[in-house]
Order: structure tokens, then C-alpha cells, then sequence
């Protein structure tokens, strides 16, 4: 059975820094897509980030401020989030899925495995 544990969320005041933790069982995050997913109040689910092999993705909103990193050895993915703003406010959800060359990873249908969610509230 897989699990995704997410951790690190909290609240933080805008222009701060903040990371989230996945830790991952079940499978090795070296040998499958890691994502990281957020949805605010009233809004869809949104792509944030992705790690294949070492290839990383971006959402365009979050590209230059978050970075995604993987520890094989704690067999966790982190999302380091840097210049924090308000609209970042969300649940952050962590993500796994299966390593397919059709798949483009930034969809929320094309993940297998979810967390829980963290809340990351910022204020201004």
C-alpha cells in the first residue's frame, strides 16, 4: 500500500519562506513521478511542481519562487517555497504516479497516489 504523508505547513507572513515534506512509503519516490498539487477555497485544484529522474516542472505561477527536491534516502519530496505571497494560501497536496512517457504530470487525473494535504496560510 503507498502513503504520502505531507508536513511543514503552517503560517507564515508574505516574503517568507516555508518547506513541505512528503514522506513516501510504499514506493521509491526515485522511481516514479513526485508532484505537488494546491487548492485555494472556491478554486480548482492547481499544479504546482513535478520531479521525474531528475527533471523538474513548474507551475507558471510558482516558477522562480518554489523549488522541488527528493531525498532518496528518506525516500521523501520536499517543495521549498520562497518570496511567499497571499494567493498562495491553499492546501498543499503531494502526489505520486507512475513514470509514462503519454503523461505530461501536470494534471491532477494522471496521479495515482495523494496525501492528506497540508494548510499554508499566508498572511499579509
Amino acid at each position: 500500500q503507498v502513503q504520502l504523508v505531507e508536513s511543514g505547513g503552517g503560517l507564515v507572513q508574505a516574503g517568507e519562506s516555508l518547506r513541505l515534506s512528503c514522506q513516501v512509503s510504499g514506493r521509491t519516490v526515485s522511481s516514479i513521478t513526485m508532484g505537488w498539487f494546491r487548492q485555494a477555497p472556491g478554486k480548482e485544484r492547481e499544479f504546482v511542481a513535478a520531479i521525474k529522474w531528475s527533471d523538474t516542472y513548474y507551475g507558471d505561477s510558482v516558477k522562480g519562487r518554489f523549488t522541488i527536491s527528493r531525498d532518496d534516502a528518506r525516500n521523501t519530496v520536499y517543495l521549498h517555497m520562497n518570496s511567499l505571497k497571499p494567493e498562495d494560501t491553499a492546501v498543499y497536496y503531494c502526489a505520486g504516479t507512475s513514470i509514462s512517457y503519454s503523461r505530461t504530470y501536470l494534471l491532477e487525473r494522471e496521479y495515482s497516489y495523494w496525501g492528506q494535504g497540508a494548510q499554508l496560510t499566508v498572511s499579509s
